[in-house]
C-alpha cells in the first residue's frame, strides 16, 4: 500500500496551499482518510479527516474555518486546501488511511501512511 502526498512547499503567512494524496488503487475508497502534522520537537497532531464518500469530517480546533478536506469520486484521492496559512501551520503533513468507513482525530485510528509533505509559512 503507498500513499503519495505532494502540495507542499514555501508560502508567505496568508497564503494558500492545497495538497492532495493519492493511494494506490482501491486502496483507502471505502476508507476513512486524514492528515496530521508534526512540527519540529512536537507530537503529531491531527489537522482534517473525512470519511468514506465524505460522509462525515473532521477538523482540529486550530484549523477550523481555514483548512478544508475532500475527496474525489472514486475516493482514492484525499486533498486538503489551507487557506490563511499561519507561521504555526509550518509541519510536515501526513495522510493517513483510516481503519474503518469513518474519519477519527486518533491516530491510532489509521492503518496506512503516507511519506509526508513540507509546508513552511514564512511571517
Amino acid at each position: 500500500v503507498q500513499l503519495q502526498a505532494s502540495g507542499g512547499g514555501l508560502v508567505q503567512a496568508g497564503d494558500s496551499l492545497r495538497l492532495s494524496c493519492t493511494t494506490s488503487r482501491r486502496t483507502g475508497s471505502n476508507n476513512g482518510m486524514g492528515w496530521f502534522r508534526q512540527a519540529v520537537g512536537k507530537e503529531r497532531e491531527f489537522v482534517a479527516g473525512i470519511g468514506w464518500r465524505g460522509a462525515n469530517t473532521l477538523y482540529a480546533d486550530s484549523v477550523k474555518g481555514r483548512f478544508a478536506i475532500s475527496r474525489d469520486n472514486a475516493g482514492s484521492t484525499v486533498h486538503l486546501q489551507m487557506n490563511s496559512l499561519q507561521p504555526e501551520d509550518t509541519a510536515v503533513y501526513y495522510c493517513a488511511v483510516a481503519l474503518s468507513a469513518v474519519a477519527s482525530m486518533d491516530g491510532r485510528n489509521y492503518r496506512y501512511w503516507g511519506q509526508g509533505t513540507q509546508v513552511t509559512v514564512s511571517s
